[in-house]
């Protein structure tokens, strides 16, 4: 076990992130106990500008650091950069909730006297408080993979819960915009995922989801995604032109964020905003096809999981080679029928 990092004291402590939404919210529960094992420091998280939203309002952090990779800190220049900014701050101690190999020479330019995190990438001797990965913690949800740098590190961890949190303007503003549109219950659907195709439920489905939630509930739907989903989206509108609501490419992260909070439910496949809506404790149903539902799946007590129990599954390929049963499998009516419960729990939970 590493030296603990408690007995450093640091003043100003610089988290590194990782790099996507859903990984994002999985290091919430970390981030949360590096505060409340440094209540006084100043803590610094460093995130790409895409996952920044996730800990603007955090109480856990004090400052929000873009690494702007694709501009500013382009390329190997841009790395020494970032370094030579980040040097500037005089952080005490660095945790890499990131695993590459650059976040631990970024945090080495920046001349931080203590890096944490775990041994892997070949970083290993760039690190001063290097944590081994144990197979037994690859094998368990994501969240206990983050926790566990901070138990290995001598942390007392927090609650193992996500945490998000909006700020009031935001979640007034989704309030207001479904307010005039609700008829029926509001209902997310989330067709995209950036990992590949495999990872997503037909748009078609969607779409024959979305009509029926119309007819059978009057539901409104938003339609959730980035400018890249937007053919996708069209196909879903199709299907209920009078109760989808197509938020493709139209919404910035806070914004999604703030929407999804304020749903009735949510119909998603393994993505960043699945993560969001458990977070948000959003009811949800969560589609997996060729994805870990163990490792990734939603951390939330208020949602279900479709998925199939094939012999091939989870193969965790971006593609499917043969038939894409995982996802052709499940069935409009199963998907229908896990958003009514939900929706019948969180009416009884209400009461």
């Amino acid at each position: 076990m590493p030296h603990s990092i408690k007995k450093l004291q640091p003043e100003k402590i610089l988290i590194r992130s990782t790099n996507w939404i859903g990984d994002a919210i999985m290091t919430t529960p970390a981030v949360r106990t590096i505060r409340e094992n440094f209540p006084e420091a100043h803590i610094a998280i460093l995130s790409h500008p895409w996952v920044a939203d996730v800990f603007r309002a955090s109480p856990h952090v004090d400052e929000v650091i873009e690494y702007k990779k694709k501009t500013e800190h382009i390329g190997i220049a841009g790395i020494w950069r970032l370094g030579r900014q980040l040097a500037t701050h005089d952080f005490d101690l660095t945790i890499l909730l990131q695993n590459a190999f650059e976040a631990a020479v970024i945090a080495r330019i920046a001349r931080i006297p203590a890096i944490a995190g775990y041994s892997t990438d070949g970083r290993g001797g760039l690190l001063t408080h290097g944590v081994k990965l144990k197979k037994s913690i690859k094998q368990l949800h994501q969240v206990y993979y983050y926790q566990n740098i901070m138990k290995e590190l001598g942390l007392v961890c927090g609650p193992d819960e996500l945490f998000l949190q909006l700020t009031p303007k935001v979640v007034q503003w989704a309030r207001q915009f479904v307010k005039d549109k609700k008829a029926g219950p509001v209902i997310g659907l989330n067709p995209g995922a950036a990992y590949g195709p495999a990872k997503r439920w037909p748009d078609e489905k969607y779409g024959r989801l979305a009509g029926r939630l119309a007819s059978e509930l009057s539901a409104t739907m938003l339609v959730f995604g980035t400018a890249a989903d937007q053919e996708a989206t069209a196909v879903i509108s199709g299907f209920a032109p009078d109760n989808v609501i197509d938020l493709a490419g139209k919404t910035t992260l806070e914004e999604a964020m703030a929407l999804i909070s304020v749903c009735d439910a949510f119909v998603t496949n393994d993505s960043g905003l699945m993560h969001v809506g458990a977070a948000l404790k959003t009811p949800l149903a969560a589609i997996f096809g060729s994805t870990d539902a163990v490792a990734t799946g939603p951390f939330s007590d208020n949602s279900v999981v479709i998925q199939k129990d094939l012999p091939c599954s989870p193969c965790l390929k971006e593609t499917c080679k043969t038939d894409f049963r995982c996802m052709m499998d499940i069935h409009v009516e199963e998907v229908l029928e896990a958003v009514k419960k939900l929706l019948a729990d969180n009416s009884l939970h209400k009461a």
